[in-house]
Parts: C-alpha cells; sequence; structure tokens
C-alpha cells in the first residue's frame, strides 16, 4: 500500500497552514523543492524575501552559492531536495522564533518521512539546533557527520555565510566536498 503521505499533500496543508503568526505576512509559502527520489536533503533556517516572492527554497543570494556548492560536487539543484526547518518568510529576515519552528516542524518531518533522504545536510545554527541539539554550535561541528536514531546527518554553515565574510567562502567549499565521503558511508 502506498504512503498515504506525499510532498503535494504537505504542501497543500503548508498553502493553508496556520499555526503560527509567520503566514500572514508571507506572500506565498515555501514548503520545499528538488528530487523526490533524492539520497540528500539540505534544510535551511527560513525562506528570504526572493524565496517568499517566489514560493521556493534558496533563490536568493545564498541559493546562487549554494547552486556554485553543488556544481562543485557535481550535483544540480534537480538531483537534491531542498526546505527549510519554517515554511513561511520570518518578518525582516529574523530568525526563525523556537514555536515558529515547532509549529512547521511536523511538515518537516513528514517531508523527511516521504523522501528517506540518505544524508540529511543541516545549513545553519537553526537546522543543526533542531536536528543535532546537544552537538554544539556549528563553529565546532561544521563539515562533520553524525548519526542519530539511525539517520545520517551533517552540519554546515549556511551559504550566507560566504556572502557575509567572503573568507567563509574556502571553508564552505571545503566542507561541501565531505558531502560525497558521508554518502559513501551511508
Amino acid at each position: 500500500m502506498e504512503n498515504a503521505d506525499s510532498l503535494e499533500l504537505i504542501y497543500e496543508e503548508v498553502k493553508n497552514c496556520t499555526k503560527c503568526p509567520l503566514y500572514k505576512l508571507a506572500k506565498n509559502p515555501v514548503p520545499g523543492a528538488g528530487n523526490p527520489k533524492t539520497e540528500v536533503m539540505f534544510i535551511g533556517e527560513g525562506p528570504g524575501e526572493k524565496e517568499d516572492e517566489q514560493g521556493l527554497p534558496f533563490v536568493g543570494s545564498s541559493g546562487k552559492l549554494l547552486d556554485e556548492m553543488l556544481s562543485s560536487i557535481d550535483l544540480k539543484r534537480e538531483d537534491v531536495y531542498i526546505a527549510n526547518v519554517v515554511k513561511h518568510r520570518p518578518p525582516g529576515n529574523r530568525d526563525p522564533k523556537p514555536d515558529e519552528v515547532s509549529a512547521c516542524w511536523p511538515y518537516l518531518e513528514r517531508q523527511i518521512k516521504v523522501l528517506k533522504p540518505k544524508l540529511i545536510v543541516c545549513l545553519g545554527r537553526h537546522s543543526l539546533a533542531r536536528f543535532l541539539p546537544d552537538m554544539g554550535a556549528i563553529s565546532q561541528v561544521h563539515g562533520r557527520a553524525f548519526k542519530k536514531n539511525g539517520q545520517a546527518y551533517m552540519a554546515l554553515y549556511h551559504p550566507a555565510v560566504g556572502l557575509y565574510n567572503g573568507g567563509m567562502r574556502k571553508t564552505l567549499f571545503d566542507d561541501f566536498k565531505k558531502i560525497k565521503t558521508a554518502l559513501k558511508k551511508v
């Protein structure tokens, strides 16, 4: 019997979600996008302005850098799945609040169950804190893979770090190269 849950069903629910106040100011929900048969799922913190306009994750400046990093390991956006811990844009691109993250958690959890990725890449501290809260700061664990409850995770800096601090680009690209190695081990 086919799984009763589907990405389309989750998207419809996200579109109509009123569980937290974020939906009130958002232009579009940003449930996630990509290859439903992927081995790798990237999870960032929340949609920005461009994402809110288009209803797609990582389509702004951070998304362009993410595309470059994917290309550096011979992947394209169409090869992976990209989502965020919150599904609507926090006003002014502020950090998502804990209650907003909690409200969106069931959607993300269901997406993971549908996708069954071999590796979840946590992009930034908010994603890391949600999935691996006891691992420490992103500055301590970036570029490392972990297993928790049978699921493989990797912690990476959010691509925005490379936009605001050009000196971090090398670290971002170096860490990204470790994704292929982590995939071979799971």
